[in-house]
This record gives C-alpha cells, structure tokens and sequence, in this order.
C-alpha cells in the first residue's frame, strides 16, 4: 500500500487482444504468452503496484471465456485493477465479468492527492473514437465535483494525431472537445491512452500526453499504412506524487519476437 510522502504507483498496460482460446495466434504473436510475461516482468522489478490501468482492447475477439481468462491473470495479482474499453471490446461483457473481486471497470478512483477518471471512448461498429455527450457531460461533472488537487485521465483512443496516417482515421473524433472542457481545470496534469501501440509523449495545453505501448506487437510510427514494428511488447509505470508531480518510464521484454508475422496488411 501506498504511504505518505511516497508516490502511487501505477501499472500501465494497454492493447491485450486475448483471444477465444488460450493457444490462438494473433498475427503469429500468442497474445495471452505476452500478456502474462508483461505482468511477470513488471512486478520482478517493482514488486507491487497501487493499482494496475488495462487501457483498452483487452480482448481481440470478446466473449465470456476471453473476459474470464483475462479477470483470472489479473486476479492472481491480488492488485486493485480498472479496465476501461477499447474499440475491439463488448463494454456489456466487460462491466459484466470484469466487474468483481479487485477487478472493476470503475470510471473514478481516488488515489491519495490523485484522481483517475476514465473514459469511453468506443464507437459502435466503428474502429475509431468518440466521446458522446454523455461521457463528456460525466468528466465535466466529475471535474466540477472534484475533491483532489490532481487529476489523470485515462482514455483508449489517442488524442492527438500520431503521424501515421492510418492510425489517425482512428483518432477521438472530437477531441477539440475533451480539451475545451478541461481549459477550466489545471489540476489535470496527463492523459494516458492506448490503442496506438507505441510510445509518443508530448504536451497540449500543458497536459503531458503519454501513449502506451502493446503487450503484444507493436505498430511502426511514421506510416502512412498499417506497419507492424519489430520492438518487443511493453508497459508503462506511472508513479505520481502527492506534490502533483509525476515521473513516468516505458519497459519492454527482453529477447525477440521472431514467430511475429509482418506480412499482414491489417489484424481485424
């Protein structure tokens, strides 16, 4: 558990894509191996967290067994965890079975001098993303109502365009919206998503904007077609302090992912 004065401590990961059945292949890559090495590899090094964020795409082809397998590995952890939708995710199935124990699909936690809220960004049928008046209508309230000196966001979708040119017809739609509604409110110092699987770090209107590497495969920035990349799988740690400070690191497995198949021209 967190104590005073220390920072909490957060593990970030992002882009599952389980599967119906543990030894389904996805782009050559067993999504499930990964995912459970990315848990191993980051509680090795820091040996626990305050909570574990799942930023979307959890499941690839969702259904009740993916939902299950995935709720169980979290569940070994014995880590508080919040899981927030992405746009290969049935959110009816996630709030349904990854709603218990330490798991949740929480949209406000308060951590110490910090609040998370969490966002959905998910389209119907439609790859890309899109807050809807009534997501938005929650942060505003949530903002208003908030007690805590410093707030994070966490949404699937990216926010700001990435420059590669497929990935960008996927982007929040409306994010000139998201951004006027936190104008009013400097106590929300970064937004961390997903989707994107690759690290970009930058800042709009002084917010860090911090993106997420897959547990998975990882996507090739900078292109203008769907490219798969050859770095290995990662997550992000997140430590913020009670000062409203943060520090924030990106690790990634070690060895090769030589079974990955680079021939595809897409994986949905």
């Amino acid at each position: 558990m967190n104590t005073k004065n220390q920072p909490i401590c957060i593990l970030q990961v992002s882009d599952l894509h389980i599967l119906p059945n543990i030894e389904d292949t996805l782009l050559g890559v067993n999504t499930e191996y990964y995912f459970k090495k990315i848990l191993i590899d980051a509680f090795e090094r820091y040996q626990q967290f305050d909570l574990i964020l799942a930023s979307g795409d959890l499941a690839q082809q969702p259904c009740i067994a993916s939902y299950q397998r995935i709720h169980k590995i979290f569940s070994d952890y014995q880590t508080k965890t919040v899981c927030l939708p992405g746009n290969h995710d049935d959110y009816s199935l996630m709030t349904w079975l990854l709603n218990k124990d330490l798991i949740s699909c929480d949209k406000q936690i308060t951590l110490d001098n910090w609040q998370l809220i969490c966002l959905n960004s998910k389209k119907p049928n439609d790859p890309g993303g899109n807050l809807t008046p009534e997501e938005l209508g929650f942060l505003k309230t949530t903002l208003r109502l908030n007690k805590k000196p410093y707030v994070m966001l966490s949404v699937h979708h990216h926010c700001l365009p990435s420059n590669s040119e497929w990935l960008d017809t996927m982007l929040i739609e409306n994010s000139a919206e998201l951004f006027d509604c936190l104008i009013p409110y400097p106590e929300v110092k970064l937004i961390v998503t997903g989707h994107v699987h690759q690290v970009i770090e930058t800042q709009h209107q002084g917010i860090e904007m911090l993106t997420t590497p897959a547990t998975c495969f990882q996507f090739k920035p900078n292109c203008r077609n769907f490219t798969l990349d050859s770095i290995n799988p990662g997550y992000r740690i997140l430590q913020l302090f009670p000062d409203g400070t943060f520090k924030t690191q990106v690790h990634r497995l070690s060895g090769k992912q030589d079974e990955l198949n680079n021939c595809r021209s897409g994986y949905s």
